[in-house]
This record gives C-alpha cells, sequence and structure tokens, in this order.
C-alpha cells in the first residue's frame, strides 16, 4: 500500500434523503465494543480517562486495523485508555458519534456527508484520510464481456444512495443510459443489496455483477467474477476518497490534544503499513479475525489488499465531486459543505513528522 470521558452531548438528526445512507463499506450494526489497558505510569492526554475510537471491520478500515492491532494508538494515549466499537454500517457509527459513546472514527465519505448534512453542520468535522480505492464492477464473464454488455443486466449496490450506489448511477449516466435512482429500474436494472449476501446472490445469479468495495469484490472473483472495471480509473491520479477519519465537534474543541494523539497514531500506521506491507496485511486480517470472528482467506485478501492505498490526504476534492454526482443522479439536494474538514490538527502533526501539509479544496473551516 502507497501513502503515505467527560459528558457529551446528543444532537438532533434532522430529515434529510436517502443518500449516502450507508457507509461505502458498511453492512449492518454496531458490532463489538472494547479497549485495551492504558500505559502505565504514562500522563493521561487532556486529563481524558479514555478516548472512544469506532471503525468497521473491513479492509477498507485497514488504518485503524493495523493501528489497533500493533497497538499504536494506546501508545499515543499513553495513560488514557483507547476504547474501540466497531461497526458494521456509516449509520450506527454516526449515531454513535452523536450521541457521545463514540469520539473519533473511520467512516466512508457517504455517511459523513449525509451525518453532517442532517445535522446543518452541527456534528462532525472530517480531520484525516485514510484510503483510496478499493472499489471495483465485478461481473458474471459469461453473461457480460464487455463494458456496453453491462446495459440490461442487473447490477448490484450496497445500499440506494450509497458511495457505490452513486457512482454506479453516475457511470451509467454517462454510458447515456437511463436509470430511475429512487427504483433502479431503467436500461440497467441496479439491485440494491447488502454487501454481506451479495456474493450469494451472485452465485444463485439473481444479479449478474456488482459494482462493491473490497473485499466483497475480491470475494466475487473468488466466485468466478472478473472485474470489468477499477473505479481508481475513473478519477485523476486513480485516487478517490474511500475512508476519511471524523470527529465529534465538541470533543475537537475540549479535547485537540487527544485528536492529535489518535492522528499521531494514524500517520504512523500508515508510514507502517506503506514500508512493511507483509506484516501489515497481516496485522490487519489478525484483527479482523479478532473483530469478526473469521479472517479473510489468502485469494480474497491479496487482491483486495493490493487494490487499496492508505493516505493522511482527505482527498477532499474528491468528496465534493461525489457529493455532486449524487446530485445530478437527484439523490442529494445540493448541500453547504463548507466547514465539513478541520484539517488544522492533522497537518500539525504532519509537520512535526516532516510531511507535507494536505489540503481541504475549501471545505474547511473559517
Amino acid at each position: 500500500m502507497s501513502a503515505h470521558r467527560a459528558p457529551r452531548r446528543t444532537l438532533a438528526v434532522l430529515a434529510a434523503l436517502p443518500l449516502l445512507a450507508l457507509a461505502a463499506c458498511g453492512y449492518g450494526s454496531q458490532a463489538k465494543d472494547s479497549g485495551e489497558h492504558a500505559v502505565a505510569g504514562a500522563a493521561k492526554v487532556d486529563g481524558l480517562e479514555s478516548v472512544r475510537i469506532g471503525y468497521f471491520g473491513n479492509l477498507t478500515h485497514a488504518t485503524a486495523l493495523v493501528g489497533r492491532h500493533e497497538g499504536l494508538f494506546q501508545k499515543e494515549l499513553g495513560g488514557t485508555r483507547a476504547e474501540y466499537a466497531t461497526f458494521n454500517a456509516g449509520p450506527s457509527e454516526i449515531e454513535a458519534l452523536n450521541s457521545g459513546s463514540v469520539d473519533i472514527g473511520w467512516i466512508g465519505p457517504s455517511p459523513a456527508v449525509n451525518g453532517y448534512v442532517k445535522a446543518r453542520g452541527g456534528n462532525l468535522r472530517i480531520v484525516s484520510g485514510s484510503a483510496s480505492g478499493g472499489v471495483k464492477l465485478v461481473v458474471d464473464p459469461k453473461k457480460i464481456k464487455s463494458l456496453k454488455d453491462v446495459k440490461g443486466k442487473r447490477i448490484a449496490t450496497p445500499q440506494l444512495g450509497n458511495t457505490q450506489d452513486v457512482a454506479f448511477l453516475n457511470w451509467a449516466a454517462e454510458q447515456g443510459w437511463k436509470v430511475d435512482a429512487e427504483s433502479g429500474k431503467g436500461d440497467v436494472s441496479v439491485v440494491r443489496t447488502d454487501n454481506k449476501i451479495t456474493p450469494d446472490a451472485y452465485r444463485s445469479g439473481s444479479v449478474d455483477g456488482a459494482w462493491v468495495p473490497e473485499p466483497t469484490a475480491s470475494k466475487l472473483v473468488a466466485e468466478g467474477g472478473k472485474v470489468l472495471l477499477d473505479e481508481s480509473g475513473l478519477w485523476p491520479g486513480k485516487k478517490f476518497v474511500i475512508t476519511n477519519v471524523v470527529v465529534s465537534q465538541r470533543f475537537l474543541k475540549e479535547h485537540p490534544k487527544a485528536v492529535e494523539a489518535v492522528l499521531r497514531a494514524s500517520v504512523k500506521a500508515n508510514r507502517w503499513i506503506t514500508a512493511h506491507e507483509g506484516r501489515a496485511k497481516a496485522a490487519a486480517n489478525a484483527q479482523l479475525e479478532a473483530d469478526t470472528g473469521k479472517p479473510l482467506p489468502a485469494a480474497v485478501l491479496d487482491p483486495a489488499w493490493r487494490s487499496l492505498a492508505v493516505t493522511d490526504d482527505p482527498l477532499a476534492a474528491t468528496l465534493r465531486t461525489q457529493a455532486r454526482h449524487a446530485v445530478q443522479a437527484g439523490l442529494l439536494q445540493r448541500p453547504d459543505l463548507t466547514g465539513i474538514y478541520d484539517l488544522g490538527p492533522l497537518n500539525k502533526v504532519l509537520k512535526a513528522e516532516g510531511a507535507p501539509a494536505v489540503d481541504d479544496a475549501g471545505l474547511g473551516v473559517e
């Protein structure tokens, strides 16, 4: 991979369109909650007993997986205990962030935008990038031999309005095909299917292919599917955001040193992943097994890992583009995303590490 307890508040969740309903790699609801032992004798960061960190048990959250497995978060937090909550879907993590049961977390761009829009910009900030890429169109090679053959077929996406759903609708529109975004009916049939069951749907023939994130894409390939298109090829420099780090605005304001500590661990995790690819892949899979009860087989793990790139850069311009695609698909009213980013803490950490600053594409706090 390349690169690089104080009381909390409850925020009102406001009505919004269903766009960005699930995380790019989400499968369901909260899975488990656990933590580590604070470093004996070390000072507490910001006087906190604990910092609650959320992430998904999925390879697209490799930074969090490796950072936890290697003890990097706990090391940076010192006498403050690192607690963890794993999730399977974006809405549940955003709810946890809003309620204060999670302070900072790894999450896909869609739920981050959706959560920000619902709260009218009052609940979270994106404070770092984490991963790019890892999304593919995998098809049944007996039914679909070229991109033009996708027309008239049944293609699965994870959820109405989620990141991959929007990306596929946008790609279909660029082919000149008409699809009703809400129903999924049109020149191509969009079948919204939970990533957990997409391989079964493919195996049974109920879908002819799927536009999905890793490791679902590689699971389909293991079932005989063929990668027809890698989404990274549609983006400048083959980079687009798949995972970011978000923090509650209140926690960021009240405990900036704790946020910086977590971000230092994130940056160090990304550097370690880049420098020790084989060990990092094994560490991520070991943490996946601890979180989900089952590791990924090599036939799935290896290609999935190769298609992802960890990065501190949130690739803010690509998030802006993803939101525009959602508007064009008719799934989102034009959102005001100004202030969704606060990259000040990250850039402070990067400067201390001798790394260049990252940009918020004009969507940062004033």
